[in-house]
This record gives C-alpha cells, sequence and structure tokens, in this order.
C-alpha cells in the first residue's frame, strides 16, 4: 500500500486532512475530561479535589504510552519514507511489545505509590480515601492504555487518522455516557460515586482498543505486526527509545509541574489547589485541539524528511503554527470573557469561583505565544530530534515556571503562581524558535537518521 500521497499531495490540504480528524477526537477528548470533572465535581469537592491531586500520577501513565507511542510514530514514518517496509514492521512489533510491558510495569508501580503519594499534599481522609479508589482502578489498565496508544500511533504513522478518530470517539462517547450512570446510580446501575468514573474510564478505554484490534485485523496495512521470529535489533531499539525517551518526559514534565504547584498552592489553600486542578482540565480543551493538529503534521515531517523532501517540512511546520496559534485565539477570548462560568462548571464555592476566575484572566496572557513552542516541539520529534524537544519542555515546565512561582508567590500570594504560566510561556517561545530554527538547518546537511 502506497503512502507516496504524504510527499505528492498539496501541503495545506494533506495537512487538514490528517488533522482534522485528530482535532474533533482531541476535542471530544477534551470535552469528556470537562464532563468526568463536572459529574465528579457533583458527588463533593473533596471527590474534586481527589481527582485534581491523582491527575499528576495519571497524566505520567498517559504521558509514558504517549511519548514511547511518538518514538513508534517517527520511526515507522521515517522509515515509510525511506521505502524500507520491514523495518518499519520490526519498528510496529516491538514497539507494541515493549508498550505492553512499560504499561504492566506502571500499574504496579502506580498502585503502589499512590497513597503515599496523597498524603504529600493533604491529610484529609476523605480526599485520599477518594483518590486511591479512582487511582487503583484506572491505573490497573495501564496496559490496556499503552497497547491502544501504540496502535494509534501506528494507524497515525501510516496516515490512517479517520481510524484513530473513530476508536477515540467511539471510546470517549462511551464514556460520557456511563459517567452519570455508574456515578449515580441510573436506572439498573449501582451509585458508584468517584469508583463509577473510573471505571466508566477504563470502560472507555478497552472500547478504543478494541476498535482498533478490529481494524487492523479486517483492514490491510503497510505495516504488520508480527512477534513470530521477533528480531531485537540494537540500533532499531535504540532509535524507539532515543525519540520515545525525550518525548515521554516531555509528557510527564506537566505531572512534575503540577506535584511543585500543588506543593505551593496547598500554603495557600485547598481552593488554590482544587482551581489549579480545574484549570488544567479547562486547558486540555484548549491544547488537546491543538495537540491534534500536531499529531497530524508529527507522521508528515517524519516522512518527508525521510524522503528528503525538505521544503515541505519547513511549509508544514509553518502551516500547524498558524493552525495552532488561530486556536489559542479564541481560547484566550474565552478565559478573557466569561472565566466566572467556565470556573463555575466545578464548584459553586464563590471565593474559588472568584480565585479560579483571577487565574483563568493571567495564565490566558500566555496562550497565544505558546504555540511557538506547543509547535516546534512536536516538529523536533518528528524529525525525530527527541533531546532539542526535551529541552523546550524543560524549560516551559520546570527551569522557568518552577522559580517564577515560588519567588513571585512570596509577593503576591496564590497570583503570582498565575503569573508564572505567562513568563514561562513567553521565555520558552523565544528558546524555542531559535532552537527549531538551528535543529532544521542541521536537519537539511544530515542524511536523514531519526533520533
Amino acid at each position: 500500500m502506497e503512502q507516496t500521497f504524504m510527499k505528492e499531495r498539496p501541503v495545506l490540504p494533506l495537512l487538514l486532512s490528517m488533522s482534522l480528524p485528530m482535532v474533533l477526537s482531541m476535542m471530544v477528548n477534551a470535552l469528556y475530561n470537562i464532563v468526568d470533572s463536572y459529574f465528579v465535581a457533583q458527588i463533593s469537592e473533596s471527590a474534586m479535589t481527589a481527582l485534581s491531586l491523582v491527575y499528576p500520577v495519571q497524566n505520567f501513565i498517559n504521558a509514558a504510552a504517549i511519548g514511547f507511542g511518538v518514538g513508534i510514530n517517527a520511526v515507522i514514518a521515517f522509515y515509510l519514507g525511506a521505502g524500507r517496509q520491514r523495518t518499519a514492521s520490526l519498528a510496529a512489533s516491538l514497539g507494541l511489545l515493549l508498550s505492553v510491558l512499560h504499561g504492566v510495569l506502571l500499574s504496579i508501580v502506580s498502585i503502589f505509590i499512590i497513597p503515599h503519594f496523597l498524603n504529600l499534599f493533604t491529610s484529609d481522609q476523605e480526599v485520599i480515601a477518594s483518590g486511591v479508589q479512582y487511582a487503583r482502578i484506572t491505573f490497573g489498565f495501564a496496559a490496556v492504555i499503552a497497547a491502544e496508544l501504540c496502535f494509534e500511533k501506528l494507524f497515525q504513522a501510516v496516515g490512517k487518522m479517520t481510524v484513530s478518530m473513530l476508536a477515540m470517539l467511539i471510546g470517549c462517547i462511551a464514556n460520557i455516557l456511563l459517567d452519570p450512570l455508574l456515578i449515580f446510580g441510573i436506572g439498573p446501575f449501582p451509585a458508584l460515586g468517584i469508583s463509577g468514573a473510573a471505571l466508566a474510564t477504563v470502560i472507555g478505554q478497552v472500547l478504543t482498543l478494541m476498535i482498533y484490534l478490529i481494524i487492523y485485523f479486517t483492514r490491510p496495512l503497510p505495516v504488520k505486526i508480527s512477534f513470530r521470529n521477533l528480531q531485537f535489533p540494537r540500533e532499531l531499539i535504540g532509535k524507539l527509545y532515543s525519540i520515545g525517551i525525550p518525548a515521554v518526559l516531555n509528557l510527564a514534565l506537566p505531572s512534575l509541574l503540577v506535584s511543585a504547584l500543588n506543593a505551593i498552592l496547598a500554603a495557600f489553600s485547598q481552593d488554590a489547589v482544587l482551581v489549579l486542578g480545574v484549570y488544567y482540565k479547562l486547558q486540555n480543551f484548549l491544547y488537546l485541539p491543538a495537540n491534534g493538529i500536531i499529531q497530524g503534521m508529527r507522521p508528515l515531517i517524519g516522512y518527508n524528511y525521510g524522503a528528503g523532501e525538505h521544503r515541505r517540512v519547513q511549509k508544514l511546520y509553518t502551516l500547524t503554527l498558524t493552525l495552532c496559534a488561530s486556536i489559542m485565539v479564541l481560547g484566550t477570548i474565552c478565559c478573557l470573557a466569561v472565566p466566572e462560568t467556565l470556573i463555575g462548571l466545578f464548584t459553586t464555592n464563590e471565593q474559588t469561583v472568584e480565585t479560579g476566575a483571577a487565574a483563568l484572566r493571567i495564565i490566558s496572557a500566555g496562550f497565544i505565544v505558546s504555540s511557538v513552542s506547543v509547535t516546534s516541539a512536536g516538529a523536533l520529534e518528528g524529525l525525530g530530534m527527541g533531546a532539542p524537544s526535551l529541552l523546550i519542555s524543560l524549560l516551559r515546565y520546570i527551569v522557568i515556571i518552577i522559580p517564577a512561582a515560588l519567588l513571585l508567590s512570596r509577593f503576591l500570594g496564590v497570583n503570582g503562581v498565575w503569573h508564572a504560566f505567562w513568563i514561562a510561556e513567553l521565555i520558552t517561545s523565544a528558546v524555542a524558535w531559535v532552537i527549531y530554527k538551528k535543529a532544521s538547518r542541521r536537519s537539511v546537511s544530515r542524511k536523514g537518521q531519526p533520533g
């Protein structure tokens, strides 16, 4: 099955055809996150706080699966572009096996540490109990998440974005429908509270994986997964990890950031911790569509880089940056116009709504400029340059924002933490622009080895 359309079709229609299915599915995924949090908030404010505190560990598990999937995606796309289909298939087979092993390990470790992790941030036993209930169910399916996301990246690497959209939509819609049924016990379902939210999540993930498996076994793909006589060449495994590990760290850094900011905010009030958790739920609705565009761009850049089409790589970067910036403009307008309404979806506490509205107004100052760092990091991953992408994320999530939050909170209180967001975005985007320009120039002079 030929994939040459990736280097032959006009760039704008090609990028839109690859991205729009992912944008739609990402928006539904973001809607699921908001709906899930909305229903959990109806249980109690303690349940919502528990969900906020569990988020960093949950995000790390997802980051490990998605990040390694980025490595699988980039390597498959590169070898398809270079005309080495058998190597691409071997990469897919190794990627799936390693992904499942990662998932099993993460499941065991995360279930063990979650009670100790929650105790670091709260002494409220109700919050801790709710968090442990939710985490043990969702973390128990880490291997399913890993396999599901491996197939997602495989289908994306061969240009089958509509399959990824279909699978994700079915999983997310099932989750949205099951949330109120399992949380509140509607009809024949028992009222399971926060455990119901966790069950709805894992059922949605299992359905998504089932859709991928059904389509994989019924529709031909240019990449075949086979464990018969599976080989383990060091060079190929090295390439998977050289791109995957920086991508994992890129995606896991928000977990470290949220944990650090929770520790800072807990010194002020539990309301502030709740606001941060709510912000990240709302942020998903903004950044996930942008991430959908990045996902459409990444295999195109990898394929065209492998095929030596460097001018198309630059066009793809420019168009992606423009589309992401447009999404950020809309997000900024919403956060400035109706911040109280957005926060009010998750709490009726007037003090929390006031604190949250102020946070959204301040943080949104960095949305538009952040499109530069987000696009640059994704493009570098598509080029197989994991280290420069990781550097951008380190600046964005650790090096600048945490020291800034610590320092500014001493002078401005809680608002100092919110100001640290836009300051970090501004500085990181300036650096990201320089890093990408230097890296893209180097890529033209190289012979096209990913990693």
